[in-house]
């Protein structure tokens, strides 16, 4: 976390020899600190206050898969490919294998959550990739014996 001091410059209102009022105030007693903080894209921002039950900076997510759904805690500045390896945990796919879809668009691993506006008690649509899908079962079907009956010829 990165402390800045900010300086407000203004002009004086005043004239020489006019006496300032009682209900203006001094320039040095408006002056406040504010405190910064370092974005993981590399922006500069005034930092925000943050009011969460959970933890500091700590999001509830419900995954979503076809037949089932899980919440996941995770930190807000986590991306899509931290997500996948703990869904890895939770679930039988592992993160090569999984598509996850947030606001209809699929997203990509290197993905900041909290920068395409993921928040606390959000929706991620969780599949399985399609073509890993179908390499599974042509492995699958290449090792079993094919036992077909019409097809045996005898000699």
């Amino acid at each position: 976390m990165i402390k800045l001091r900010s300086k407000r410059f203004s002009r004086s209102s005043s004239k020489v020899g006019k006496a300032a009022s009682p209900g203006e105030k001094d320039c040095k007693s408006v002056v406040g600190e504010i405190k910064w903080e370092l974005r993981p894209g590399g922006m500069l921002v005034q930092k925000r206050e943050s009011n969460q039950g959970v933890g500091e900076g700590m999001i509830t997510i419900r995954v979503s898969t076809v037949s089932q759904w899980h919440d996941i805690s995770v930190d807000a500045t986590s991306t899509f490919g931290e997500l996948k390896m703990i869904l890895s945990l939770v679930t039988s796919l592992e993160p090569r294998e999984q598509r996850l879809l947030f606001k209809g668009k699929e997203r990509e691993d290197n993905e900041f959550l909290h920068m395409v506006g993921v928040r606390d008690k959000d929706k991620v649509l969780l599949l399985e990739d399609p073509a890993i899908k179908e390499k599974k079962l042509l492995g699958m079907a290449r090792d079993q014996p094919i036992n077909n009956p019409c097809c045996t010829i005898t000699v």
